[in-house]
């Protein structure tokens, strides 16, 4: 038979247990929620490089028209703060060579004109970690040859 000193702790222990497992349980819910905000926020900035590179295939005549290829990327991620996108033309020769896009020439095959939009923007956690940085910068970078 229990004595009521016996039954009063084990309601103690009972409610010290409740206590760690809620925290524990909040900590990896508040740390899934963390990382699924931080893959979208890596997916916004992707789509944003691409985006960037399209302008290019879409407008295939004025294919190093940079600025407009900025545009293009920075409005793809108009919900993300921070972005900034970077757009180079680059040629190369059929063997990997890099060539001058307006005067270079190949000596065997033909000039091959590339677009890149490298697309960066910072993250900043909603939780402050102490096993990972309170701010990162998440960026992708997206390639398309356009002739």
């Amino acid at each position: 038979m229990k004595t009521r000193q016996s039954k009063h702790k084990e309601r103690g222990s009972a409610v010290i247990e409740l206590a760690l497992s809620v925290f524990l349980l909040l900590a990896v819910m508040t740390g899934i929620m963390e990382f699924g905000r931080m893959f979208y926020h890596a997916a916004e900035v992707a789509n944003a490089a691409r985006a960037g590179v399209q302008w290019a295939v879409v407008n295939p005549g004025n294919p190093n028209n940079l600025t407009a290829m900025q545009t293009a990327a920075t409005n793809d991620a108009a919900n993300i703060t921070g972005l900034t996108a970077t757009p180079t033309e680059f040629c190369e020769c059929d063997d990997g060579s890099t060539v001058n896009c307006t005067s270079g020439t190949c000596a065997t095959g033909s000039v091959r004109t590339y677009v890149q939009v490298v697309a960066t923007a910072p993250y900043t956690m909603l939780a402050n970690y102490w096993w990972m940085p309170q701010s990162i910068t998440v960026g992708s970078r997206a390639v398309i040859r356009v002739d």
